[in-house]
C-alpha cells in the first residue's frame, strides 16, 4: 500500500471525517463573512501578508479541505494536505500567545497558551479521520 492508497473506510472514521469537514467548511465560512476581524488576531505582525489578505486565503482553503474531507474518494490525500494545513497555520496561533492578542475570547495568556495543545489533536484527527495515518504505516507492508 503507497501513501496515496486510500485504506478501507470505517464507520468511526466515516463520521469523525465529516465532522472535522464540516468543522473547517464552517470555520472557512467564518473567515470570508462573520469573524474575518476575530482570525486577524490570529495573523502574526511579521507575516509578509496583509492581515485580511490572509484570513480571505486561509478561509478559502479552509473551505476547500472542509469539502475535500466530506466528498473526496481520495481521502489519504486529502488528509494529508489538511494535516499540512494545521502545521502550517500553528506559527499563527503561537503569534496569537506570544503577542498577546485577543480573539475568539482567548483573552488570557493562559487561555491562548492551553490552545496551542490542540493543534496537534487536529493533525492527529485529520490523519486518523482520512486514514493517512494506517496508509502511512502499512506504506512499506506491500
Amino acid at each position: 500500500m503507497s501513501l496515496t492508497t486510500d485504506p478501507a473506510d470505517t464507520a468511526p472514521r466515516l463520521v469523525s471525517r465529516v465532522a472535522l469537514g464540516l468543522a473547517l467548511l464552517f470555520a472557512g465560512i467564518s473567515h470570508l463573512t462573520f469573524a474575518r476581524q476575530e482570525f486577524r488576531a490570529q495573523v502574526p505582525s511579521w507575516f509578509p501578508v496583509g492581515a485580511d489578505v490572509t484570513v480571505l486565503a486561509s478561509g478559502a482553503v479552509e473551505v476547500g479541505l472542509g469539502a475535500g474531507l466530506v466528498i473526496s474518494r481520495r481521502r489519504v490525500s486529502v488528509g494529508l494536505v489538511t494535516a499540512a494545513f494545521f502545521v502550517a497555520i500553528f506559527p499563527g496561533n503561537i503569534s496569537q500567545w506570544l503577542e498577546h492578542k485577543d480573539g475568539f475570547r482567548l483573552d488570557t495568556d493562559a487561555r491562548r497558551l492551553t490552545r496551542l495543545f490542540f493543534q496537534p489533536v487536529l493533525v492527529a484527527w485529520a490523519l486518523w479521520s482520512t486514514g493517512a495515518l494506517e496508509a502511512w504505516r502499512n506504506r512499506s507492508a506491500h
